[in-house]
């Protein structure tokens, strides 16, 4: 990884902040996406456009793949790609929230090497570049020990308590919360202020590319809901679903899912 690389991330989720800023939520213009696939809204397009644009110019060989951006196959011939979210959370933006964030990871031969996941309107800046740890605002990030879900604090939605997810049809019984953007979910669970976080319904790369690298350099693991690891810059580019957290817990909640299941389809 080219040693600027992760400083590029960080350049670039800053200035996407100052643009999405320039858009008020709740009146921002908002279109639903064909199927089903969610709503979007200006301030994705204007943060996106900027996005491909300046990360692009900056380094033409990366391949791209963002959520808003028509999917370029070429991708999966380049070594390195970025795999971005402009604006994750966009319901939580458009509501007039502050949970929402820029996602924005490199991805090397399917693996996640620089990551940021920024929440402009928290003033949070979650970076990671591996093998060189993860930070909040330069504050090195480590995930708890926590290991027995039943009294663990997670976040995940409230589906994932759906009896026909977990081994003998009953959940443990962890204390839940949720938040609406799956990156920020994944960077409370690397500093710590969660034990685990859980999304069990088939999930695009782009929500999760870089809440993986930022888990994984504070110490803990992600992996998909079978316990697989999550490869990315696939044909297909939805994974089977999350489940993030401290290594003792991260097992633990592994042992206690079923294995082999489906989530519903996003």
């Amino acid at each position: 990884m080219p040693e600027n690389d992760l400083s590029l991330l960080i350049g670039a989720a800053q200035k996407a902040g100052e643009i999405a800023g320039q858009f008020t939520g709740t009146e921002a213009q908002k279109w639903d996406k064909p199927d089903g696939a969610g709503p979007v809204t200006e301030a994705d397009l204007a943060v996106n456009r900027y996005l491909e644009d300046s990360l692009r110019a900056a380094r033409p060989d990366y391949g791209w793949l963002s959520e808003e951006s028509e999917d370029d196959p070429t991708r999966q011939s380049r070594a390195r790609v970025f795999v971005i979210d402009p604006i994750d959370g966009t319901r939580s933006f458009a509501d007039g929230s502050r949970t929402w964030a820029h996602s924005l990871a490199i991805v090397e031969q399917g693996t996640p090497i620089a990551a940021v996941v920024y929440l402009p309107q928290r003033d949070l800046l979650f970076a990671a570049a591996s093998g060189q740890g993860a930070t909040c605002n330069g504050a090195r990030l480590q995930t708890t020990r926590a290991q027995n879900p039943e009294t663990a604090h997670i976040l995940s939605a409230k589906p994932t308590l759906e009896a026909k997810h977990w081994q003998g049809g009953t959940p443990p019984g962890f204390q839940r919360s949720h938040r609406p953007s799956l990156a920020y979910r994944m960077s409370r669970v690397a500093d710590g202020s969660y034990d685990a976080m859980l999304t069990l319904r088939p999930t695009w790369e782009w929500d999760i590319a870089a809440g993986v690298l930022i888990v994984q350099e504070s110490g803990g693991r992600a992996t998909d809901r079978d316990g697989a690891p999550l490869r990315f810059n696939r044909a297909d580019a939805l994974q089977n679903g999350v489940v993030a957290g401290g290594p003792k817990m991260h097992r633990a909640l592994l042992n206690r899912l079923v294995y082999g299941a489906q989530g519903s389809k996003p």
